[in-house]
């Protein structure tokens, strides 16, 4: 799936660079999705979908209309008609998120939740070996799968050394940050 807030980062730069009425206008529509995502937030996925089709879908094909007329008005070596293409070139593959309420506008929730990844990824190179790096994968996989669960990783992870040394491998899916979360509850 494509990204919107990747989309609208491009139109940003071009208004703060030359100012542009057309990346400004592009900037509002932008924001009328996310506005409808704001009052999506919380809904189930059927109740988004619903709200999405009708609030949503309409400044949507709006805007890839707009769009494409925008784009036959300008030079088409302009840094505003690279950043034209680039969006409608996404435009198809957003569009899932308007029949799908498990899907988001953009994925600013997953690029957050790798950003200390991203952040240290060049002391990774250090991390001593292939193992070391396969552990470190391994750890960041279950602290960011707790976090995911709206589990406490530490407090998790504690629970788990207590418990698995008498655990049986067979029920290895009883020690899961669900399952914990669940139990403290």
């Amino acid at each position: 799936m494509a990204c919107m807030a990747h989309v609208r980062r491009k139109f940003v730069d071009i208004f703060q660079s030359q100012g542009s009425q057309i990346a400004e206008e592009a900037i509002r529509r932008i924001a009328l999705l996310y506005a409808v995502e704001k009052a999506a937030r919380g809904k189930s996925p059927e109740e988004r979908v619903a709200l999405r089709q009708r609030d949503a879908t309409p400044v949507f094909d709006d805007l890839e209309v707009w769009l494409t007329e925008q784009l036959n008005r300008i030079s088409g070596k302009s840094e505003l008609a690279k950043t034209i293409r680039y969006a409608l070139g996404r435009m198809k593959k957003m569009r899932g998120y308007l029949e799908n309420g498990s899907l988001e506008l953009d994925n600013n929730c997953a690029e957050r939740s790798i950003r200390c990844v991203a952040l240290g990824r060049k002391n990774y190179l250090f991390v001593g070996s292939e193992g070391g790096g396969k552990a470190a994968a391994i750890a960041y996989t279950l602290i960011e799968t707790a976090k995911l669960n709206g589990v406490d990783p530490q407090a998790w992870l504690t629970w788990v050394l207590a418990q698995i040394a008498d655990h049986k491998i067979t029920r290895l899916d009883e020690l899961m940050p669900w399952r914990h979360a669940a139990q403290a509850a």
